[in-house]
């Protein structure tokens, strides 16, 4: 009997008894703890349920905690009696009442048997651990911590606040240096009994009474002075989320805890039946003789702590919304914004689907409508057409329109008429491709037929609303792939900026486009920017447009050919 356990026990009691019954049918001989907790009649029922078992007992109730004295004070209580009244123990194994061992116990006792003076407890300093929660890695060995984090936060908080402010600091026992690591152990006797005799334990409990956590850096702390050998690592596996607080393994965990090769795991679902059933049993073929490797599953407890903490690119939910500036990416693929094309072709829109086989939608934020490709009123996502549900989190529009239609690129009319409550939105993210000619919004004012007065405003009011896009297109803040023409320099030349569009956005390779879009006509737009300047306006994003009888859409008669030799 080489091997003693202490379990330290506060509810699901079945468990542990099916649990301790393991352990001492494989030869180790268990201490139970039972949180005070536990009401007098539960723990007497439990009791009685190793009445005349030699190799089972319970040792001197304490209050447990979260974070307070009382675990220690239960796990000094266990480990006396373990060691008075087992006097062939040479290794104690700290464990909880919802701890299940994954591996034979006698590959346990042989794998210790093997290296009779080493003692495996996770041991680090405050600058070298990496898992402290809620900013106290040094402070919880300088400040005082009477007050309970759990039950008391508000005065647990002030208290945190006030020693900081007058700058408290205790001191630290001489010779003690503070170490952290997982309260889950495996000491030999010659250290724990150790630590336990130490003439200054007096000392040293008074100064961790009041240290936060001291569970996890008691016997840390103190095997240091002590052991001979130290494994810094833990054979309980035991996994932690971003928040500190343990993963809990279900029945669907069995492959996975399996391939850990480790001797014991935590945390164990009381009603994970399976687990219970597929592990606790006399099997000695049950699992390889290999050394404990929990790294083996660190990769799928980082990728679950990525995905609740960072998430999928582009997906919101109504169960996790994320703050902005928190999300894993904007939106969950690439889409293409086109600004003044549609004013300055004529069909645009189809002639842009023919091109690169994309869907094409027409202004998705228009103040009437979202125009839908196809004219359609609702699409993929149950998102419908309506300006008012749309415009009520236009941002969630736009996200879940490209999430809903993955695996096909979106594409969408945009300019100063429409709504702009995604400007920021757009221009931040990576997968948008916005393509601009400023300007092009005056060529349907130019073709309507209103009062001067009235188009002067509406000019002055778009150019306004472009200018503020534009600004916050070039931010240094941008992400989005930006393309930016004056509308005199689009027109000048429009193959070159179109077929530099369609190459990026096409599905397949694109030969070279024979011919643009059909534009519209702009005989005498010209001389209707210089009327709007004449009338006060000056409209400066259109570029330099001639005035008078020469213009972009006139035939320019071909150059006389010549030799070069």
């Amino acid at each position: 009997m080489t091997l003693g356990v202490i379990m330290l026990v506060h509810n699901s009691l079945d468990r542990a008894t099916q649990v301790a019954n393991h352990w001492v049918a494989a030869g180790c001989s268990v201490v139970i703890h039972v949180d005070a907790a536990v009401d007098r009649k539960t723990f007497r029922a439990f009791k009685a349920g190793f009445d005349g078992n030699e190799n089972v007992q319970f040792s001197k109730r304490h209050k447990c905690e979260w974070g307070m004295w009382g675990l220690v004070a239960a796990t000094q209580s266990a480990s006396e009696l373990i060691l008075k009244s087992y006097p062939d123990v040479r290794h104690v194994y700290l464990s909880s009442g919802s701890c299940l061992p994954l591996r034979p116990v006698a590959e346990l006792i042989a794998y210790l048997d093997e290296r009779p003076q080493v003692d495996f407890i996770e041991s680090a300093t405050t600058s070298d651990v990496p898992w402290t929660v809620g900013g106290l890695d040094e402070e919880r060995f300088i400040f005082r911590f009477p007050f309970s984090w759990k039950r008391q936060r508000f005065l647990f908080d002030k208290y945190v606040d006030l020693q900081r402010r007058i700058k408290f600091k205790r001191r630290i026992p001489q010779g003690l240096v503070p170490h952290m690591g997982s309260q889950w152990w495996c000491l030999t006797r010659q250290t724990l009994s150790a630590i336990l005799e130490d003439p200054d334990r007096d000392a040293y409990d008074r100064y961790f009474k009041k240290v936060w956590i001291p569970d996890e850096s008691y016997f840390q702390s103190l095997a240091r002075l002590y052991s001979k050998t130290i494994e810094s690592r833990s054979l309980t596996l035991s996994k932690f989320d971003f928040q500190g607080k343990p993963h809990i393994f279900y029945d669907d965990h069995l492959q996975l805890l399996r391939r850990s090769d480790c001797f014991v795991a935590r945390k164990i679902w009381p009603k994970a039946g399976r687990l219970y059933e597929a592990f606790l049993t006399d099997a000695d073929t049950q699992m390889r003789k290999v050394e404990p490797n929990p790294a083996k599953i660190d990769r799928i407890f980082a990728k679950a702590v990525e995905r609740r903490t960072i998430g999928r690119a582009g997906l919101y939910m109504q169960s996790r919304f994320l703050d902005q500036h928190w999300e894993n990416g904007v939106t969950s693929a690439q889409y293409s914004v086109f600004q003044g094309f549609a004013e300055l072709f004529e069909d645009f829109e189809s002639w842009l689907t023919k091109a690169t086989d994309c869907r094409v939608h027409g202004h998705l934020f228009a103040p009437d409508r979202a125009e839908f490709s196809g004219g359609e009123k609702v699409l993929n996502g149950v998102l419908t057409d309506s300006a008012k549900l749309r415009d009520y989190n236009s941002q969630a529009f736009l996200t879940n329109l490209i999430w809903n239609t993955r695996g096909e690129r979106q594409c969408f009319q945009y300019g100063p008429r429409d709504s702009q409550a995604n400007n920021w939105l757009m221009a931040k993210d990576p997968n948008a491709q916005i393509s601009v000619i400023s300007g092009a919004w005056a060529v349907p004012l130019f073709k309507s037929n209103r009062n001067f007065s009235d188009l002067r405003k509406e000019a002055a009011r778009l150019q306004k609303a472009e200018a503020d896009f534009l600004d916050v297109l070039r931010s240094p803040w941008a992400k989005a792939r930006v393309r930016i023409w004056t509308m005199a320099e689009f027109v000048e030349a429009p193959m070159e900026p179109l077929q530099s569009v369609i190459d990026e956005i096409a599905h397949s390779a694109t030969r070279r486009l024979s011919e643009a879009p059909r534009m519209t006509d702009l005989k005498g737009f010209g001389q209707f920017l210089q009327n709007l300047k004449n009338q006060g306006m000056h409209p400066y994003l259109m570029g330099d447009f001639p005035v008078g009888p020469a213009d972009f859409n006139e035939t320019k008669p071909p150059r006389r050919p010549y030799l070069v030799q």
